[in-house]
């Protein structure tokens, strides 16, 4: 009689934990990545049209893409439909384009504010969408941390409204679609094909608003420096940025997720303190601990079955 396969053997509990700090990890290195992309964004702004540069840098990003893992991708293609990743790869192509053009109008670190409403726009869109409640024990953590977003960057810096905070808002709502409908996405759709299609969508939609706000690309005026901006934002910020994100919704909500990205107007503010010369006041200090110990306990709580 033919021995019966063993069992797969179990985790220990440490390693347990530490795969669920994985996709934590995953996101507090996206929140590092786009805190020092949001600043030097804005410098390259000052030289080059801001949909040009998107064009650049999203079309740079594909492109890396698809010579990497072309064929994974298109393999990951034909095992889903389209109604599979339509909705996420729109709403992410949107939210960072709509996030780029507001770099362009307002200061970095009220952009950062702004955005990070997707921690609230999250589960709001998720309860109505797909009717998913939040568990009560998140509800204070979630006060809190707009308190300390408001601190941050509301005290801290922000002045008046105008289109680049519209444009921040919107990018928090599509930010927050992005990630519920990611979420769900990936359940039929590999990361990578998810991220090379929301790149694909991102180009898409940065080209038109090129074409038909600009006359078309320019790219004529770029410097060597402003050609390594372009780099960092293409392979830092939308292909690990974008992945790191899709990777960390395999194992985290679509909630924590938006919650723990709030740490990136604290990666923003801290660079743009060194490259932009924006200070933040006592205030902002503040916000910004009360952020990372929202953060905190946040992790320490459990994921709902």
């Amino acid at each position: 009689m033919p021995t019966p396969p063993s069992p797969t053997p179990q985790l220990p509990l440490k390693k347990g934990i530490s795969l669920r700090w994985l996709p934590i990890g995953f996101i507090l290195l996206q929140s590092l990545l786009y805190g020092f992309g949001d600043p030097i964004s804005k410098s390259a702004y000052e030289v080059l049209p801001v949909y040009s540069l998107l064009t650049a840098r999203y079309g740079i990003a594909l492109v890396f893409l698809l010579l990497l893992f072309g064929r994974r991708i298109f393999q990951g293609l034909r095992a889903c439909s389209p109604k599979d990743w339509l909705l996420p790869s729109l709403c992410m192509g949107g939210a960072y384009v709509a996030n780029n053009i507001a770099l362009e109008l307002t200061a970095a670190t009220s952009v950062a504010f702004l955005r990070s409403l997707s921690t609230v726009m999250t589960p709001l869109l998720a309860l109505a969408v797909y009717r998913r409640r939040m568990g009560k024990q998140h509800i204070p953590v979630q006060l809190v941390v707009i308190l300390g977003l408001y601190l941050l960057c509301g005290q801290g810096g922000l002045s008046g409204f105008g289109w680049g905070e519209l444009f921040s808002l919107l990018s928090a709502l599509l930010l927050a679609g992005s990630l519920i409908f990611g979420e769900k996405a990936l359940n039929r759709v590999d990361p990578l094909t998810l991220t090379a299609l929301q790149t694909a969508a991102s180009l898409g939609m940065a080209a038109l608003c090129a074409l038909f706000l600009d006359g078309g690309v320019h790219l004529a005026a770029a410097t060597p420096t402003i050609w390594a901006t372009i780099f960092y934002l293409a392979l830092g910020c939308t292909v690990a940025g974008y992945l790191l994100q899709n990777a960390a919704l395999g194992g985290l909500s679509s909630r924590t997720v938006a919650l723990l990205q709030c740490t990136c107007p604290v990666m923003t503010a801290a660079f743009s303190y060194f490259l932009l010369g924006e200070r933040l006041s006592t205030a902002g200090l503040v916000g910004a601990g009360i952020i990372l110990a929202c953060v905190v306990v946040e992790t320490k709580m459990k994921e709902p079955e």
